[in-house]
Formats: C-alpha cells, structure tokens, sequence
C-alpha cells in the first residue's frame, strides 16, 4: 500500500499560537483536499514556532499550546498530521511531535537528543526523551525523529530496530554558509546505516537573528536524494512511499550559490523581522558607501520600494561623489529620500563642547559626534514615521569596533551585521548581476567613513581581505594568536586585530540583533564576558 504524504514548509511565528494553529489546519486541508495526501509532516515545534525561548517557563504559554490541540483534535478530519510542541508529562517538559488521526493524539515522540550549543540551549528547557515512536500509518510503519535526532545514529537505530519503514524528521534548522548540503550528508548517511528512507521537513522564515531556509528534503533508503523543497519560501510538497519500493522521485529544487543563498536569508530575515514586529517600513542612512547600498538592496528587496526611506546626511568631508551615487541609488530603486546636511549640528555641538575640549587635540572624538549627529536624525524620523531604523555596519567592522556606538550603530536591526567585508562586495557584484542597482563606482572605489579629510578604512584597519581572514580564523574557528600566525599572517597584525575584537565586546553587547549567515554570528552565537582578564 503506498502513502502519500506531504511536507509541509511553513513560516511560523514564535508564540503566535493560534497564527501557527491556523496554519496547520489550513495546510492539512490543501494537502488533504488539492493534493490527496494521507499524512502531513510539519517543522518542529509547530505550534510555538522556534525557539520560544524562555516562553516555555510561562505556564500560561504551556497551557494555551495544550487548548490548541484540542482544537486541532476537533478541527482536523481526514488526514494524519505529524506535527511538534512542548508537551508537559511526569513534571517534565519535552519537545514533542504528536501523531495526530481521527480527534485523537494516537502516539507521541519526545527528542532524545538535545542540541547546547551554538545558538541553541535546549537543556534549559526540556527533558531528552529516550523511548522510539513508530506508528502505523495507511500500512506504512513511519518512525519519528526530531532535529538534533538525526545528526546521530542512536535515534534512528532505534526507530529502525522498532520496524520501522519510514523515517520522518520534523527541523528547525536555521541556516549558515554550507549548512543545506551539511543537512544532506547527515541524513544520507543515516538512510545508509538503518536501510530506511528518510523524510526531513524544515521550518522557513526569520526569527530575530536566526533565519530558516527550508530546503526540506527526503532520501531513499540508499542514500540517494528523491525530493527537495524550495529554500526561502514556504512550501507543500507531496511524495509517496511504498513498503516494496520505498520513496519516489519527484521534484528536486536546486541549491543555490553562496551568494544567492546569503543575500535571500539577509532579504527573508529582514522582511520577517520588520513585518512579524508590526512595523510600517524601514528607514536608513544612505552614505554612497558600499555597505549602506547593499542594506538599501536588501530591504528594497525585502520590504517593495513603498514601504523604504533613506536620508543623505553630508557633512564637510563627504565627497560629492558619495552624493551622486546615493541619490543615483535611491532613484533608481524608487525610494523616497531626503537630503538633511549635518554641519549645523556638527557646529553646535562643537560649540557647546568648545570649553571642555580647550586646549585639546582633534581626534576621533569629533569624528563621532557627526556619526552620533547622524543617529540622532535618524532615529528622530524613526520615532515619528513609525519606520524601523536599520543599520548598515558589516560584521568585518564589528568585529573590532569600527563604528560609532550611539551612532551609525543606533536602530532597530543590523541588516548586514554577520556579513564580512570581502562578502559584502560579492553580494553587490550578485544582486547587479542583470541591472545595475548598486552604482559601480561605489563597489569599486576605496571605501571611507568619510568623517576626516582623505580619510580611508586602511588608515585605520588591515586591507580587508586580511582582516577577513584573521577574524575567519579567530572568531570563528577559535584559532590561538600562535597557530595563525604560523599559516602566514603578520604577527603584529595578527595581535592588533584579537586585541580590537576583544576590546569591542562592550560594542557589540550593545547592537541591535542581525541576520546570522557565518557559522558563529555574535550573540547568542558567541558569548564572551566584556569583563575579562584573560590576554590570548
């Protein structure tokens, strides 16, 4: 007897609970009623959304996700549904997935392994399950994994061991650079070790700094690929399994570039942030620099031209062609703009400052007050337009403070804030690859704060392809100074970049989240103490 199931690839809201229920139930009825399918698999931890994060400490939370499955129980005929939530049971709190036919919970599953790691803390929340589930499903025995469960083997085996024929796993995997074909490897190799085919559904969308790409898949139970969702978009897909002849092939989505794949999570994670947060657009300080041209890209891209606004705000040391590209930008994408010159209010501050800095050298001080000026304008037609305030910093200039805090890093979400320089003009050079949208002259000229006379970013900082490298090894890899410098970077170059990572953590504990793309964003992905003795 052969199944037809269907995967469903939804974009859930965290704590949204009767959003996500009505999601649920209206994906059933498209797969039960257009596509004729028998069972329906959605992401983990349907009915919350992911993570909920400290969300599962409120009991009413708990109890509002217990009312709807009840009403999923009443509202839902005709077709099985595999869907996740947190279930309390014996005073503990699981991460669950239930098998939901006929008004009833006819088994669950609780997640056995339990990610801590990275951008997850799992063990803060939920108690490991230790039993398999397999459940008979129209005559074929489905056993039930979630997440972390399939990296491996143990799960599996057990479902195997079970009797099981098919293997569902219900994700939330959010994305980085490599992530979908790591997510592949994994699988397949345990479709090879248990002889069974393998459904895995993941989640899409933006949650605060975590994007999920989707990109559900499914293999034969040699391994081979027979199915793979869009990346980026929600999605239904519908396969069938047979006992004899396991999975069938159907339609298989490509992967995408590097480049395609990190500028369509930066454009879903912003779209997500603003629209999820009920904001009316966005708003952001256009310089003709090459990072505020991608972020007027992305949002342009996320949000439609309509709902975008970018200010020029020139000061005595911007170039008039900083100025041409900018507003060349913004016409030709369609945004409304304005041009709000900062010298009176350089001019004022340097004069309510005059006494203090009496007899004092100009340095970088004055340089961030026109960055804090700019902030101030900024943050102003926030508040009264109700647009969010993005910024445009990359993670490159993050990493070792190379901006102003209460200044260009003042708003609501950092765009590009986990995009390394060298990426940036990658992901330029891409989204121009059939018009021009971002002016040439920006992408190829030196890049400048433009905040003193003749000022470029290598006058303060390494050339980017070697900071780019540095910060790769050292924050990401968590490289020693030592072994560095032996793959044949310049020692004191190598010190003078840890040292401004480590000095800039006060920064950074206070910028606004981003869209994670690299394997270790900062945040939540990478905590270290600002208060610390310790010298690397």
């Amino acid at each position: 007897m052969t199944l037809s199931l269907a995967l469903a690839q939804l974009n859930l809201k965290v704590g949204d609970i009767e959003g996500n229920t009505s999601q649920i139930i209206n994906a059933a009825a498209h797969a039960r009623d257009e596509l004729g399918a028998q069972l329906v698999v959605y992401p983990e931890l349907t009915i919350t959304g992911y993570p909920p994060e400290d969300l599962l400490l409120r009991p009413a939370f708990i109890s509002q996700v217990e009312a709807s499955l009840q009403h999923l129980l009443r509202q839902v005929t005709g077709i099985t549904l595999i869907l996740g939530y947190p279930r309390r049971y014996g005073g503990k709190l699981y991460n669950a997935a239930g098998v939901i036919a006929d008004g009833a919970i006819k088994q669950e599953y609780f997640k056995s392994l339990l990610p801590n790691y990275s951008v997850f803390d799992e063990r803060r929340y939920f108690a490991p399950g230790s039993e398999s589930c397999v459940v008979d499903i129209h005559g074929t025995r489905v056993g039930i994994t979630i997440c972390e469960d399939i990296w491996a083997p143990e799960p599996a085996a057990r479902a195997a061991a079970a009797g099981a024929q098919l293997l569902v796993n219900l994700n939330a995997s959010p994305y980085h650079t490599g992530k979908a074909p790591e997510r592949e490897a994994s699988v397949m190799t345990r479709a090879r070790e248990t002889g069974l085919p393998i459904v895995y559904v993941n989640l899409v969308g933006g949650q605060d700094e975590l994007v999920f790409d989707g990109g559900s898949f499914s293999v034969d139970a040699s391994g081979e690929l027979c199915q793979r969702s869009p990346f980026y978009q929600a999605h239904i897909s519908l396969l069938a399994c047979a006992p004899e002849t396991g999975l069938q092939t159907t339609d298989i989505s490509a992967h995408e570039t590097e480049e395609a794949a990190v500028y369509k999570a930066l454009v879903l994670g912003v779209r997500d942030y603003v629209l999820k947060n009920g904001f009316k657009g966005v708003v952001l300080g256009l310089s003709g620099g090459i990072d505020s041209a991608l972020t007027l890209a992305i949002a342009v891209d996320a949000l439609g031209a309509e709902q975008v606004e970018v200010v020029l705000m020139p000061s005595r040391y911007t170039a008039d062609m900083s100025n041409e590209d900018a507003l060349r930008q913004a016409r030709t994408l369609g945004v409304k703009h304005s041009v709000i010159p900062i010298e009176r209010a350089f001019n004022a501050f340097l004069d309510m400052l005059k006494s203090e800095f009496s007899g004092l050298p100009t340095d970088v001080t004055e340089e961030n007050i026109q960055a804090r000026c700019r902030g101030i304008i900024l943050m102003a037609i926030s508040n009264k337009s109700g647009r969010m305030l993005l910024t445009t910093g990359n993670k490159s200039e993050m990493s070792v403070g190379y901006a102003t805090l209460y200044g260009d890093m003042a708003g609501g979400f950092a765009a590009i804030k986990d995009v390394p320089k060298t990426l940036v003009y990658r992901l330029a050079r891409w989204r121009n690859r059939d018009r021009e949208i971002i002016p040439e002259r920006v992408i190829t000229r030196p890049p400048s704060a433009e905040l003193r006379p003749y000022q470029q970013d290598t006058d303060s900082l390494p050339a980017y392809d070697i900071l780019v490298a540095i910060l790769a090894l050292f924050v990401e890899q968590d490289q020693s100074p030592e072994q560095i410098i032996r793959q044949g970077y310049d020692e004191q170059t190598v010190r003078r970049v840890i040292r401004m990572v480590d000095m800039n953590e006060y920064k950074r504990r206070q910028a606004p989240p981003g869209v994670k793309v690299t394997r270790r964003a900062y945040g939540r992905d990478r905590r270290y103490p600002i208060v610390n003795g310790f010298i690397a």
